[in-house]
């Protein structure tokens, strides 16, 4: 991504302070949102003695282990270091941007949620196509981090699920 680039997609909100509160909020909120949900479909699971629990809590851990350490090896600056500009969302991270592990999260637990409720599951998929746009728009990750991140985190799903 060329710094014109950066500068046309994150203008919007960079120019607009109530714009990037907004969006700071709902980045905030949506992810709490996810990261509360999955503990309590891990609970219901537990609750209902379900035989998918195991894979419902190995899968996503052991996948999101697995971005981790690549990200840490591969070690891609964040735009706004690339760029030396501010990001919109309050980030202050070096390195470690791409995949996107917001991004890869939300749709690993998306794909773990789907094999036990498809429509839950799709409804996540679909609020992680939000997220990746309010990360790419909030000048913490491109476009091919938030790409990358969902595409792990679909592929392992499809891979260990089906």
């Amino acid at each position: 991504m060329t710094k014109e680039t950066y500068l046309k997609l994150t203008k919007p909100v960079r120019e607009n302070k109530k714009r990037a509160r907004l969006l700071s909020l709902v980045n905030g909120v949506l992810t709490a949102f996810v990261f509360l949900l999955y503990p309590v479909f891990l609970l219901q699971l537990y609750a209902e003695h379900h035989p998918f629990l195991l894979r419902a809590i190995l899968i996503p851990g052991v996948s999101f282990l697995a971005v981790s350490v690549f990200r840490a090896v591969v070690n891609v600056p964040r735009p706004y270091e690339k760029f030396n500009l501010p990001p919109t969302l309050g980030k202050d991270t070096k390195g470690k941007s791409f995949p996107s592990r917001h991004v890869f999260s939300i749709y690993i637990i998306a794909m773990t949620v789907l094999y036990i409720y498809p429509d839950a599951g799709l409804l996540l998929g679909v609020l992680g196509l939000v997220l990746a746009v309010i990360r790419v728009v909030g000048g913490v990750h491109e476009p091919r981090d938030v790409i990358a991140g969902a595409l792990f985190g679909v592929f392992c799903g499809l891979f260990y699920y089906l």
